[in-house]
């Protein structure tokens, strides 16, 4: 159509830029046993959440991978508060383990907030701690959150400039949007935050240069939202109506609108893991320079 012009959105390849990351973090690996110390990650899984169950078996698998020491701590749903932060302490004071995760959900009847305060701000290779937010929040040296800390990785890798673009984060969970905006902003883009409850939705995602999907509900971004020639970033994980995997953006629709656009699978999901992985290397790298 004259005028309009015609994009062909080209794919951002998680799989790859993880892989590419991993590589070098191998290397790393390689580099810290060769001096007798060996990266060692903790995951705590509480109670029997299929999907916990195999996100864990992922991060397990991909740390193995690399070189690092991955060990599991599997406790009962019926684990009291009490008994799990007595399992986190533990694993703070262990010299072998640099990082520990704890696997969200928990139960209803632990407070997620206390759990993830217990662990060491050292350990806390998810940056989920009010201490590591506080600190990312000031851009001083801390652990990023993974999945927004992978999002930034892949605009970095794909060569995609911030500084001056207008990001528009759809969401403002404590992992993804709140987090998401604020590394942006960072790098010297101007951000808006919508939400649930932003009225009128397009009129804020169409002036977006770059446009990051972080809400939780298949397909939920359509052709209308998105402006020609955007960077879209899905990082929604969810099951459409025939049960298939999808992303937060009806790709199928803003396909050819993007300039750049992450699919699901294969997107922003492999960054997440590559992300841990990294943070855990980092912490080792820490405790290494600081005994010796």
């Amino acid at each position: 159509m004259e005028g309009v012009q015609e994009y062909m959105s080209a794919i951002i390849n998680g799989q790859e830029i993880g892989q590419e990351i991993r590589n070098e973090v191998a290397k790393r690996v390689a580099h810290l046993k060769e001096r007798g110390l060996t990266p060692g990650l903790a995951v705590v899984l509480v109670g029997d959440n299929q999907a916990s169950a195999t996100y864990v078996r992922n991060k397990q698998k991909s740390c193995e991978a690399i070189g690092m020491f991955s060990e599991l701590v599997k406790l009962p749903e019926a684990t009291t508060q009490e008994e799990l932060l007595t399992q986190i302490q533990n694993l703070n004071e262990r010299e072998d383990i640099h990082g520990i995760l704890v696997q969200l959900p928990l139960p209803k009847h632990i407070d997620e907030d206390t759990v993830i305060a217990t662990i060491a701000v050292e350990k806390d290779v998810d940056g989920f701690s009010p201490v590591s937010v506080g600190k990312m929040m000031l851009g001083q040296e801390t652990f990023l959150p993974c999945t927004p800390f992978g999002v930034m990785k892949l605009l970095e890798y794909s060569g995609i400039d911030i500084a001056g673009k207008h990001a528009v984060i759809v969401g403002r969970s404590h992992i993804v949007g709140k987090p998401m905006g604020q590394l942006l902003l960072q790098k010297d883009a101007t951000v808006t935050y919508t939400h649930s409850k932003t009225p009128d939705l397009p009129y804020f995602t169409k002036q977006a240069d770059i446009l990051i999907a972080a809400v939780g509900r298949a397909n939920f971004i359509t052709k209308e939202h998105v402006k020609e020639g955007a960077v879209v970033i899905d990082v929604g994980i969810n099951r459409d109506e025939h049960n298939k995997l999808c992303g937060d953006v009806d790709f199928a629709q803003v396909d050819g609108i993007a300039s750049h656009i992450t699919p699901v699978p294969g997107g922003v999901g492999p960054m997440t893991i590559t992300m841990l992985l990294f943070n855990t290397v980092q912490a080792a790298e820490n405790t290494f320079a600081q005994t010796n």
